[in-house]
């Protein structure tokens, strides 16, 4: 799999529903051919990779009510 930009040079993203104080926030990056996501107190570390289709889905899921929406995809 070929990313368009590493993660180093990716533009990361918080949500808007992040506190400011820096507790359990996830950043995302978007414009590369899967995105990934991590830690926003780690973000040197590990990030998790999901296919653009799938994480799609996930976000429609959360949108219409949360979490049990996605029946297991």
């Amino acid at each position: 799999m070929t990313l368009t930009r590493s993660d180093t040079e990716a533009t990361w993203y918080k949500s808007s529903y992040s506190g400011g104080s820096g507790g359990n926030c996830l950043e995302v990056a978007t414009g590369n051919t899967t995105v990934p996501i991590r830690d926003s107190k780690n973000p040197v570390g590990p990030t998790l990779r999901f296919r653009a289709d799938a994480w799609s889905v996930f976000l429609d899921g959360i949108r219409r009510g949360g979490a049990s929406d996605l029946g297991g995809r």
